[in-house]
């Protein structure tokens, strides 16, 4: 019998001399058949330990702190301290442990030198702040170029709801958050990699040192099928066809490299793993 799903836990792996440490949130519960119309019934039954023991496709909600130095950088925001039924996916998105996480990385929210948003659905800005003010005052706030405009001018109600509220996220976020674009440094082993497709200014990071080499992949997958599976897309892509093309190029480097890890805050079981080749690529967690 498979045994359910269940949530990453607070884990870290180290990549040369620099740590980075998954920091779970909470999960959400959802039904596979409506956010990958294009899976089939065959695919999810080959793939139970994908679900939980309600018959729903569990993902993992959080974020990544990366320690570099004396450097704090905190990686999305979560989905924040609430529980909220999603209809159109037939489930429940569950937050609020964020904080919790960090601290036992060792780490206060004042500690924290920078929040990087690989982009901004709600699920990763959960935490942006409290009482209108920031959660993490003494950071710098960064995001891919073009990724706040892109929310600020959208004006369909459906697409706005699953993105930034212009309230609790956008104006705290006003006149403290900057633009970064592919290949820029944030800090010692700490490159953007711009990964668009899921939405316009979505961005990865490349954490490296010495020969060792992490990925964190924000949203480039939800699901580790998605590495093998070309054609599983997710309906939360805002341009289908070019998080495809950004998925399968980010795939096929992480295979090429056996040692590179990858880190992926929306995965069950363990956040880290690596793309090995075994009749295609398969997603191998590093807790597994």
């Amino acid at each position: 019998m498979t045994v359910p799903a269940r949530p990453a836990p607070v884990e870290s792996v180290d990549v040369g001399d620099i740590r980075i440490t998954y920091l779970p949130d909470g999960d959400a519960s959802v039904s596979a058949e409506a956010v990958f119309p294009t899976g089939s019934a065959e695919l999810w039954e080959a793939h139970r330990e994908l679900f939980d023991a309600d018959g729903l496709l569990l993902l993992t909600l959080g974020g990544f702190l990366i320690e570099t130095g004396d450097e704090k950088i905190v990686v999305d925001l979560g989905f924040g301290d609430m529980t909220v039924p999603f209809e159109p996916v037939g489930g429940e998105f569950r937050g609020g442990r964020l904080l919790s996480s960090l601290r036992q990385a060792g780490v206060q929210p004042a500690d924290v030198d920078t929040v990087f948003y690989t982009h901004l659905h709600l699920d990763h800005v959960g935490w942006t702040a409290q009482d209108g003010k920031l959660t993490f005052p003494n950071a710098r706030h960064l995001v891919g170029d073009g990724e706040l405009e892109f929310w600020q001018d959208v004006t369909d109600e459906g697409l706005a709801a699953v993105g930034p509220h212009p309230e609790a996220v956008q104006a705290p976020l006003q006149g403290r958050v900057e633009s970064v674009v592919d290949g820029q440094v944030l800090a010692r082993g700490v490159n953007v990699l711009a990964s668009p497709g899921h939405t316009p200014g979505h961005c990865s990071l490349v954490v490296s040192s010495g020969t060792e080499r992490a990925i964190i992949l924000g949203d480039v997958v939800h699901c580790p099928i998605q590495l093998g599976d070309g054609d599983l897309r997710i309906i939360f892509d805002v341009d289908p066809d070019t998080a495809a093309r950004t998925r399968d190029k980010i795939a096929a480097e992480l295979e090429g490299t056996p040692s590179a890890i990858g880190a992926e805050g929306h995965f069950s079981g363990s956040a880290f793993g690596r793309v090995v080749q075994a009749n295609g690529r398969r997603w191998v967690g590093l807790s597994s």
